[in-house]
């Protein structure tokens, strides 16, 4: 059965429109469904009302009687909404690409407490491209290069580079200096731990699965210094967990190498010294070595 092609809505401030289908059940009307489905999402009465749940081509949905096989779409958003106090940069954009240089607390995408204080959100409000789309990821405590599709079609294309190993990334980080020789391969299996600390990754015994190459940069003061990693995979938390696991744990680092309770808002003061610093690939769209670098971490640990 193929998948149904979402229809082509408009971005509200920023938000790509989200599907829900209405399966058939006994809900009398829209709202009782919606509320039952996605309860998370406050107030669909008011929403359906104010004619914010449509159909796919933007007829606002009524919320009686309910009709089931079909689709209903909405647009996410928050009552409350941390603010992050940090701006974006675009370093590079035409047809194809858009590359940002994210700032760190910055989420990527929409999920969570956060919908417009998200990277693709600010840029698709700034740019007005409506399909434009991230290719990979950074986490949200990671400052650094974000690289977006521009078209639909070629997406897949992109994120197949990522898949394949096809891309140098280099990152810069901040941490205890520790002893050589360097460079230093790290190998590592790392998998989820379980319980409270599930948010962590954990090195265990196995064929490794994570494969970083580390380089001392230069030395800092009372005791730190400044790495380059080239992280040849892409497993979540990798190379946090990876310096942790050599007992050099990243500075500003509050899930490595002990997970520390949620901060809301977070320290800005104490970002993690992590930054994606430069990326390169050969674009499978165009044919043309690909090449986008930003400054070096220069935020001294404190």
């Amino acid at each position: 059965m193929s998948r149904a092609r979402k229809p082509a809505l408009p971005l509200r401030d920023g938000v790509g429109a989200s599907a829900v289908f209405c399966a058939p059940g006994p809900w009398a009307t829209l709202s009782v469904f919606l509320a039952e489905r996605l309860p998370l999402v406050a107030d669909w009465p008011g929403r359906i009302a104010r004619g914010d749940v449509v159909d796919e081509t933007g007829r606002p949905l009524v919320d009686a009687p309910y009709q089931p096989n079909r689709r209903a779409f909405y647009w996410r958003q928050l009552d409350a909404e941390p603010v992050i106090p940090f701006a974006e940069r675009i370093v590079f954009e035409d047809e194809h690409l858009l590359v940002a240089d994210k700032p760190h607390f910055l989420p990527v995408t929409p999920g969570g407490a956060y919908v417009q204080q998200t990277l693709l959100t600010r840029l698709r409000r700034t740019t007005g491209l409506p399909h434009l789309s991230p290719i990979h990821r950074l986490d949200r405590e990671t400052a650094g290069l974000v690289v977006f599709s521009v078209r639909p079609e070629e997406r897949a294309a992109y994120q197949n580079l990522f898949r394949d190993r096809a891309v140098d990334k280099v990152y810069e980080a901040m941490a205890p200096l520790g002893q050589g020789p360097w460079p230093r391969l790290l190998r590592h299996r790392l998998a989820e731990r379980d319980g409270e600390a599930f948010m962590q990754m954990q090195a265990v015994d196995g064929e490794p699965n994570a494969e970083t190459r580390v380089d001392l940069v230069d030395t800092l003061p009372d005791g730190f210094a400044r790495y380059e990693l080239r992280p040849r995979t892409g497993i979540k938390h990798q190379l946090r967990a990876q310096m942790s696991a050599i007992g050099l744990p990243l500075v500003g680092d509050r899930i490595y190498p002990v997970l520390q309770p949620h901060e809301s808002p977070p320290r800005f003061d104490a970002p993690l010294q992590l930054v994606a610093r430069a990326i390169a690939f050969t674009d499978p769209v165009t044919g043309l070595r690909r090449s986008f670098e930003r400054a070096a971490l220069t935020i001294p640990p404190s």
